[in-house]
């Protein structure tokens, strides 16, 4: 299965913001209150927002194609741009979304290979994520490739306060 990577850039800009909403409300608008999740996603899915990310050095976001149509993105971050652990040795998998029509195929197993490469070649020792405590199949995916719980953070959807499962995949075991 062949996937494409493309680094983005501070002109994808729009694209990516029109991706990002996308996804997210796809993967859990229907799980939140509907004025908190507005609240956030008018906050966290702004171009100025995405645009000042896109031009952090210490932060990569990466459109996934298939065929050269774009089927989803990853952001990672290292370095003081990681949102928890700040840990040298590590790279967060902040973001990782397909949209909806195309989950199901097994293409997370090889954007997971990607994110991988891309933290091995940092020379990062372990890869983490938060991801919500209710995303069960999302946490069962992340366990079977390696993550392991290793601690819980507040996030904030609106002013709904969730939890996130803090995981960790040790790069010397893969």
């Amino acid at each position: 299965m062949e996937l494409d990577f493309k680094q983005c850039n501070e002109h994808d800009v729009h694209a990516l913001l029109l991706l990002s909403k996308s996804t997210f409300i796809q993967a859990f608008e229907k799980d939140n209150n509907p004025e908190d999740f507005k609240a956030y996603l008018n906050n966290a899915f702004t171009t100025d927002t995405l645009l000042a990310q896109l031009q952090n050095p210490n932060s990569f976001f990466y459109f996934v194609y298939v065929h050269n149509q774009v089927i989803g993105y990853v952001k990672l971050n290292q370095n003081q741009s990681q949102t928890d652990l700040n840990s040298n040795q590590g790279m967060e998998l902040e973001r990782i979304y397909v949209l909806e029509e195309f989950q199901g195929r097994s293409y997370g197993a090889v954007i997971l290979q990607k994110v991988k490469e891309v933290a091995i070649s940092a020379q990062k020792q372990f890869i983490w994520l938060g991801v919500w405590e209710k995303n069960t199949r999302a946490i069962i995916f992340y366990e079977r490739y390696g993550f392991k719980k290793f601690g819980t953070h507040p996030y904030y959807i609106g002013t709904d306060k969730q939890t996130d499962f803090l995981m960790r995949l040790d790069l010397r075991e893969t």
